[in-house]
């Protein structure tokens, strides 16, 4: 595996319980590349425990929202782990800040890998939470795997669905398709003509007076002292821009309606992104399937208020399918 380089001092957004015990730890994916994360385990457990794997939001750290979820809930009795997907953060792989629908979804699958064989962990109680564009990466991959007997998705993207047809699908048509694929072709021209990956930027700094509300909450999250982090995409320069070309290509959640195990999809009413949530359960089978609308909650309200994420139910729902 590859050799990382870990921080080992507390660097996250967000303070430190002395409920759980935490220390970082490395597994690998299909593709050979090695992942960093984040393991949290409840002070005074013994035996094998239900556990939990997180990532996002996209562009996002586990220092940042991920963290704090997969800490929060080793306070409410689960190990956890929070990664950084591959070619993000401080996990390997080579470009840096590549992201890919098949390669993220496999992220998820390696650390149920992971997961499966730590000596504290019942591999028959390995659930998954993903938040924004990983919420839709967590969805695929309960679709392919089985090891995975529930899942929660955090005010999700369906990351393929919105680089394809743009926000609220205002740019679902063929031609609108055509001038994506023509600009980032000639980027990847210009990348290997220089040797190096053109940054898209993260969210946009400074923010401009007419900027969406939504746009106004990235900013209030990545680019504050709230939530920006030197590691993340999003409080700094993004992720390559050539990285949405298989996006365009390759629609994830294809096969959701096969999913067997339980899935949670958790959004804020007033969330841009709430289409995206509503569109999937659309697509889901079976009575082990839930859409909670958090009544008057944004987008990024779910990645760090505390007052409004409901881990309550994500408790109840894992207590109940990790069982």
């Amino acid at each position: 595996m590859e050799k990382l380089n870990l921080t080992q001092e507390w660097d996250k957004v967000f303070p430190k319980s002395d409920k759980v015990d935490h220390k970082k730890v490395t597994f690998h994916n299909r593709y050979g590349i090695t992942l960093a994360a984040d393991m949290y385990t409840p002070k005074g457990t013994e035996g094998k425990l239900p556990a939990i794997a997180v990532s996002g939001p996209f562009g996002a750290v586990k220092e940042q929202s991920s963290g704090l979820y997969a800490q929060k809930m080793a306070e409410l009795g689960f190990l956890t782990i929070a990664f950084d997907p591959s070619y993000t953060g401080e996990s390997g792989g080579t470009p840096r800040y590549v992201a890919s629908p098949d390669i993220n979804t496999e992220d998820f699958c390696a650390a149920v890998d992971f997961l499966s064989v730590q000596e504290n962990v019942d591999p028959e109680r390995i659930g998954i939470i993903g938040i924004c564009g990983w919420g839709g990466m967590a969805i695929n991959a309960a679709t392919i795997d089985t090891r995975i007997k529930a899942t929660a998705a955090m005010t999700m993207y369906d990351m393929t669905r919105v680089n394809a047809n743009g926000y609220f699908d205002s740019e679902d048509s063929e031609q609108a398709r055509f001038e994506k694929k023509k600009a980032m072709n000639a980027q990847r021209t210009e990348d290997y003509r220089s040797g190096t990956y053109a940054l898209a930027g993260g969210v946009v700094d400074p923010l401009p007076e007419d900027a969406p509300q939504f746009v106004k909450d990235y900013y209030a999250y990545y680019k504050t002292p709230r939530g920006y982090h030197p590691r993340s995409l999003n409080s700094n320069g993004g992720w390559n821009v050539t990285s949405s070309l298989s996006f365009l290509n390759m629609p994830i959640l294809q096969y959701s309606s096969e999913i067997r195990s339980a899935v949670l999809l958790v959004h804020g009413e007033k969330a841009h992104s709430r289409y995206f949530s509503e569109a999937v359960y659309g697509k889901l089978t079976g009575d082990n399937k839930e859409l909670l609308i958090i009544p008057g909650a944004s987008h990024t309200d779910l990645y760090d208020q505390m007052d409004t994420i409901p881990f309550g139910k994500l408790k109840a729902f894992f207590e109940e399918y990790l069982k």
